[in-house]
């Protein structure tokens, strides 16, 4: 039987990195349990109104965030404030799927045209790896706005 999995990450700013997550990924924050958010309504902002409705002391309140795959088929991204540096290269990182199916100068055409939209997000580029037939396509590897690598694939 399998499981379902979120994934977590550690965070100075938990809203501003699962914005950046958001638009990289094409995900949703979702709204808080038990509110129907109107058409159009910002979800951060329902939440805040939550959180201060539900008695969530304003120190307590931008610790957590969450962004979800809006079709259900991608797992729930989890963000958690820490007050720790980020010390080391990362064990577990995502590879964002950029071209799947292409091969060759076309894979990594589109690989740097995502590259370009990630930086102007606030990624930073780290490295391109050309491809190397038979095993390697190529990818790029990036990092976040708060230092967690991640490969454009």
């Amino acid at each position: 039987m399998s499981r379902q999995f979120q994934v977590t990450f550690d965070a100075h700013d938990p809203k501003a990195l699962s914005t950046f997550w958001r638009d990289v990924l094409g995900y949703v924050h979702p709204g808080p349990p038990g509110v129907e958010l109107p058409e159009g309504a910002d979800p951060l902002a329902a939440w805040d109104e939550f959180l201060a409705r539900v008695g969530v002391p304003e120190a307590e309140r931008a610790t957590r965030s969450a962004i979800e795959d809006p079709d259900g088929h991608g797992p729930r991204v989890f963000f958690q404030q820490v007050p720790e540096e980020k010390v080391a290269k990362n064990r577990v990182h995502l590879d964002v799927r950029a071209a799947p199916g292409l091969h060759g100068e076309e894979r990594m055409a589109a690989l740097e045209a995502e590259c370009a939209r990630l930086v102007a997000l606030g990624a930073t580029r780290v490295h391109r790896e050309d491809p190397e037939p038979p095993m390697g396509g190529g990818h790029i590897v990036m990092t976040d706005p708060e230092g967690n690598e991640f490969c454009l694939d």
